[in-house]
């Protein structure tokens, strides 16, 4: 008679380090990312060889960048990397740079398309070779994280806090907490265990998984400032720009002497260029046509970017225009909410 007995196959995930400041070294020119000597220091910690952490690969972008460099360019080599190695891993984990974290971890979100696997982003403010570092706990917890089968979207591990990728900000350049999610609540507290907010968290698609890659179209963000004038940008939104984000004030107002811009958003539109307004306030959402100051923007053409963040606004009219969708559908899907990244 043969006995029964149960069978653990651990989880596999892929580390896919980017550079940022997690990896660092010390140089004559100040900290700079090193492949080799990074993963010698990962080999070195004894926590990632416990039997509860999940067996892990590590590939690396060529070349390692500060997240200041990273861009659509790089968007895409993750991208690909994740859709090449779906099937193969349990999860992701993806380390970066801490400035430019939130636009790519946005990116990914509209990218991998019908994601059923955890993708964490993280990195650190202090790099891993010193002696005091924020990087060690980051790293051991996404790996616990990109392990959890509960988890099907791209998110972000930072100080404590999983947030959704597509809905976090970085708002301090020197604190350990670096980012914060205005909006949306935390997906998972970690003290000491990790918390998950299951009601929170994204739910898991039936649908094939895919990928798209994205195109470098021409997207601008414009910042209203007090005394603006906005004729000043015509010949860029008239002719360069397929899509552009106005940051303007509270729930999505202008100076009453800018009117200027409505004819130049009508005309814009007419040329193919979707403007989407957002808040300059981290928290809260904007609603055109709430005040006289809005509601010539929305007589205008433009669209609302309720809650999004800028980050994920940028992001997503990226992947909407890297679709081949037209104008009025770009529109419509821009005040839709795709990836839990904006609130109706």
């Amino acid at each position: 008679m043969v006995s029964l007995m149960e069978v653990y196959i651990k989880k596999r995930i892929l580390i896919i380090y980017t550079g940022g400041t997690i990896g660092m070294m010390k140089s004559d020119h100040g900290y700079t990312p090193e492949k080799d000597s990074f993963l010698e220091q990962l080999n070195n910690i004894q926590e990632l060889k416990d039997e509860k952490m999940p067996l892990w690969d590590l590939v690396s972008l060529e070349p390692l960048l500060d997240s200041s460099s990273v861009s659509v360019d790089e968007w895409n080599k993750i991208g690909e990397i994740i859709s090449n190695a779906y099937e193969s891993y349990d999860g992701f984990v993806v380390l970066h740079g801490t400035d430019t974290m939130a636009y790519t971890a946005s990116a990914l979100s509209f990218m991998l398309e019908n994601l059923s696997k955890p993708v964490v982003f993280t990195g650190s403010q202090i790099p891993l070779c010193e002696i005091r570092n924020d990087a060690r706990d980051n790293l051991i917890t996404s790996f616990l994280i990109a392990s959890n089968e509960n988890i099907h979207e791209v998110c972000l591990y930072f100080g404590g806090k999983l947030l959704r990728g597509n809905r976090a900000i970085k708002f301090s350049a020197n604190d350990l907490i670096a980012f914060m999610s205005p909006n949306y609540p935390t997906l998972a507290d970690v003290g000491i265990d990790i918390r998950y907010h299951r009601s929170a968290l994204m739910k898991e698609t039936d649908q094939p998984f895919s990928f798209q890659k994205l195109q470098r179209v021409p997207i601008g963000v414009l910042k209203v400032f007090p005394g603006i004038q906005f004729d000043l940008f015509e010949p860029i939104m008239m002719n360069a720009l397929k899509g552009i984000v106005v940051e303007t004030f509270g729930a999505g107002n202008i100076p009453q002497d800018g009117k200027e811009l409505f004819p130049l958003i009508k005309r814009a539109f007419e040329h193919g260029t979707i403007v989407t307004v957002t808040s300059q306030c981290s928290h809260g959402s904007v609603i055109l046509g709430a005040y006289e100051a809005s509601n010539g923007l929305k007589e205008a053409g433009a669209v609302s970017g309720y809650d999004m963040t800028s980050e994920a606004c940028v992001a997503k009219m990226y992947y909407l225009f890297s679709k081949g969708y037209d104008s009025e559908l770009i529109k419509e899907l821009m005040e839709t909410n795709l990836r839990g990244e904006l609130t109706l």
